[in-house]
């Protein structure tokens, strides 16, 4: 399971409490505050608030975090919201003051056990009365235990063999994890991508059983945390039923969650109800989908197990849970219809292509003078394009300032919402990721007072730096020692820890945040490390730079500085760097110094496999 975080936001931070003495000249001290954590402004529109972080993985290093608006604290003194005073200082009608300070005293010298039993027992109850409530509740967890969907559910043992990024051309040691995963038509198995990422081997063991079945990773959904296996061995698939899938749950539905979690070795059940039902974010994914919150705890080893309804359906996969000091028992589940699309697009292409997007960055249009300004009657809705992706469909039709008014002809609000179910609305990206890579949406705009249709092709997102390299390993290129990569956000987290949105580099976080590609293949490629030699003396600074032109050529990825660097042949070879810096060395020289350097840091290339081709 991913545990995520939040850290405390930028809202007010903690008071520090300092004993002064007392007694003649001694004034009371100031509050002392501890300095918040430096954040940005970027919230992500339907994520939990807070600034969200991957608080332990069941694949280490792999962390990431998403930031939004600082959760509000409770009011000063215990107060609540709508209660003039704190609780416990109010008032009774028609009681004394004395007596209610009595009645108060006397409660508070009651034991636990006699304040238990007043606010769990509404009437007098007998002790065969107890009794039997207790052979009731033992009878439900038996047919909870004995239920045929339990086993279905199977322990995942995954071997990882992450890349180095740092040293792209080798790879890190070797470790294993465990977590969950569950059986489904097709002698298939789901479990979270997290679970599976850069698999070395991967093992499934069922409920009761000592022995340990070898499975093949069909496919790996990125954005929606899901993997699918199969398992050869015809032994494994006997004696169990697959799971099947339940409708989306609504608000209290009951939720029971099985998997393997820490703290033991055999199946764990807890149950919950659900709490929420909106658009999240999906820490592993990097992206924005339809998530159910529950309050069934959720840990590390739930990763990939079914949460189930009262009718042993399977709604949900868990996946990342919420960790903070101010909430409990907050945990996430995939829901069935982002479950059904994965399924759907592996059966349709043989393959995952993901969840396409239309390609936008909008603007909410509740102010009434902006709305006014743009053209808009009172009666119309709608929220404002800000930029299109270059490399989007929409980008044909669409442009900066037109009002998205509806989606397939399902009206937008001036919030970014649509109608969802009865008393609910959600994100418009809902209806967009409900669709599947190449298919078209209707998409009506106003433009300049006019009305606009277009029917648009949906791609998935071709994202400047990568939120992932799905498996691949790493592109580099070495001349003279400087080695050249191109950057992603896993490069980032290995070089900068989980905090690289911190610590990073404030040009490439820029470039993360809000550059969009221009091509298809366009990379940020920049100087890793400079290997010292006498070739490169002076350089030997230069760390996580982007190069910005070669030779007076504007780079668009790895490959073509690559190429353009093993043509030359000008008598130097000029760098043009981010900060105004440049690298200038001799041609010749460069090239020949090339395999020495290599030779010494027991490098076997210079320049990775997938860039020979």
């Amino acid at each position: 399971m991913e545990q995520i975080t939040v850290k405390r936001g930028r809202g007010r931070p903690p008071k520090q409490l300092q004993k002064t003495p007392t007694g003649v000249g001694s004034t009371p001290s100031a509050p002392e505050f501890q300095k918040p954590n430096a954040s940005n402004n970027n919230s992500v529109e339907g994520s939990p608030n807070g600034d969200i972080e991957m608080l332990e993985s069941i694949l280490p290093g792999m962390s990431s975090r998403r930031r939004g608006r600082p959760r509000k604290h409770p009011l000063e003194n215990g107060s609540a919201s709508g209660f003039d005073k704190p609780i416990g200082q109010e008032n009774i009608s028609g009681v004394d003051p004395k007596d209610l300070k009595k009645m108060k005293t006397e409660r508070s010298l009651e034991s636990p056990l006699r304040r238990s039993s007043r606010y769990t027992l509404s009437s007098p109850h007998s002790l065969s009365d107890v009794i039997r409530q207790n052979a009731n509740a033992d009878s439900v967890a038996d047919d909870v235990k004995g239920s045929p969907f339990m086993n279905a559910v199977v322990k995942v043992f995954c071997v990882h063999t992450e890349p180095n990024f740092s040293l792209p051309w080798q790879r890190k040691r070797q470790f294993s994890s465990n977590s969950s995963g569950f059986i489904i038509d097709g002698r298939r198995v789901l479990t979270n991508a997290h679970s599976v990422e850069h698999h070395t081997q991967v093992k499934l063991k069922k409920r009761g059983s000592d022995t340990k079945y070898l499975a093949t990773v069909l496919a790996i959904g990125t954005e929606c945390d899901i993997a699918m296996l199969t398992v050869s061995d015809d032994e494994f698939w006997e004696g169990v039923s697959p799971v099947q899938f339940g409708a989306l749950p609504t608000l209290q539905d009951a939720v029971t969650v099985v998997g393997y979690p820490i703290g033991g070795d055999t199946i764990s059940v807890t149950s919950g109800v659900v709490s929420r039902i909106e658009v999240l974010s999906y820490v592993h994914g990097a992206t924005e989908l339809l998530g159910v919150q529950i309050d069934a705890a959720i840990n590390a080893g739930n990763s990939g197990g079914p949460a189930f309804n009262d009718k042993g359906q399977c709604v949900g996969i868990a996946f990342q849970s919420l960790k903070h000091e101010d909430a409990e028992n907050i945990g996430y589940v995939i829901p069935t219809p982002v479950i059904t699309h994965f399924i759907t697009d592996y059966e349709r292409s043989g393959d995952y292509t993901g969840f396409p997007i239309l390609g936008i960055e909008w603007q909410k249009m509740e102010n009434p003078d902006l709305r006014i300004a743009m053209g808009m009657l009172s009666t119309q809705k709608g929220v404002r394009v800000r930029r299109v992706e270059p490399t989007a469909p929409a980008a044909k039709f669409l442009r900066s300032s037109d009002i998205l008014l509806s989606f397939d002809a399902i009206d937008i609000a001036n919030d970014g919402t649509v109608p969802f179910r009865r008393g609910e609305r959600i994100g418009f990206s809902y209806l967009v990721s409900k669709k599947y890579t190449g298919e078209h949406a209707r998409v009506k705009i106003l433009r300049e007072s006019e009305y606009h249709e277009f029917d648009i092709e949906l791609s998935t997102h071709k994202r400047l730096v990568p939120a992932h390299i799905k498996g691949k390993p790493p592109s580099y290129y070495i001349i003279a020692g400087f080695v050249f990569s191109a950057l992603s956000v896993p490069y980032l987290r290995s070089e900068y820890g989980k905090d690289y949105d911190y610590d990073a580099p404030v040009k490439l976080l820029d470039k993360l945040l809000h550059s969009m590609a221009r091509t298809e293949d366009e990379q940020l490629v920049v100087i890793s490390q400079v290997l010292v030699a006498d070739i490169n003396i002076g350089y030997e600074d230069i760390v996580n730079t982007q190069v910005l032109a070669f030779n007076g050529v504007h780079v668009k990825n790895l490959r073509h500085l690559a190429d353009m660097v093993e043509n030359c042949e000008d008598e130097f070879l000029r760098f043009d760097l981010e900060y105004q810096q440049i690298v200038v060395l001799a041609t010749k020289k460069s090239k020949e110094a090339t395999p020495d350097i290599l030779a010494t840091h027991c490098i076997p290339s210079a320049i990775s496999d997938d860039l020979k081709t």
